[in-house]
């Protein structure tokens, strides 16, 4: 009897063993972006849900670049930027930008194109279309 307890132990920890050290993430890219106010000649979203980052690569077309650059001259044609994000229920959500009060927020739906942008103002929420996506691409990454 104690040779089968300890049998059936070492089998449970040689498959604890194997299966932990295969820990694998998703990696979701939505690509192919338009936005509803600005021109683009690349718009990607990268969300990483290992590392917990949103990862947005862009460039601007000729007549959005030039109606930033006009304001603002540090504006660059291509752009990267980098958000925080996490889960919540079927969302993804990067961190808030903005005081507690007034904050924006992208919202991402999983198995969904469309990326939408939420801003509460004094606890009133909006959330409305910022981006469609035209492909969306999903990788397992093991490790």
């Amino acid at each position: 009897m104690k040779k089968i307890n300890y049998l059936s132990l070492f089998i449970l920890i040689l498959i604890t063993l194997t299966t932990s050290n295969k820990l694998s993430a998703e990696i979701i890219i939505l690509s192919s972006c338009n936005n509803q106010k600005d021109g683009f000649l690349k718009n990607e979203y990268t969300l990483d849900l290992e590392k917990l980052l949103m990862t947005r690569n862009y460039v601007y077309n000729e007549k959005t670049f030039k109606k930033y650059r006009v304001t603002d001259l540090s504006v660059k044609k291509n752009n990267t930027l980098t958000k925080f994000i996490y889960r919540e229920d079927n969302k993804i959500l990067t961190d808030k930008v903005g005081y507690p009060q007034f904050y924006t927020q992208l919202v991402f739906k999983i198995d969904t194109p469309n990326i939408m942008i939420k801003t509460v103002i004094n606890n009133e929420e909006a959330i409305s279309l910022l981006s469609e996506c035209k492909k969306i691409e999903r990788f397992e990454k093991e490790s």
